[in-house]
């Protein structure tokens, strides 16, 4: 069994069992958390869609870790005029663990 799931406006696949990283939630690590946004759910042969989202069902998982990712940089330049601005930047994220999927 799968589901898409809206998790802070990005889309994600989602399997019971999988880790991902999702944008930093206000959860404490060890948590428990529910994403009700759910999209799409297959279970075998059988598949559900939502228009947006289905009713009634959740997505749960467990908070891992929170932390950040590398860091980006974004140069602005201007040739020939000695004109340069760089700019890093890192995104903070939540990993967490699907433990269940309540279609």
């Amino acid at each position: 069994m799968f589901a898409v799931v809206d998790i802070a406006g990005f889309q994600e696949l989602v399997k019971e069992g999988d880790s991902l990283r999702v944008p930093l939630q206000d959860v404490e690590k060890e948590q428990n958390i529910s994403f009700e946004k759910i999209l799409l759910t297959v279970e075998g042969e059988a598949m559900k869609l939502g228009s947006p989202y289905l009713e009634g069902t959740s997505v749960e998982a467990t908070v891992v870790d929170h932390g950040r990712h590398d860091k980006i940089r974004v140069v602005k330049a201007h040739r020939r005029k000695r004109y340069r601005r760089v700019h890093g930047h890192r995104q903070d994220y939540t990993e967490v663990k699907i433990t269940k999927i309540n279609a």
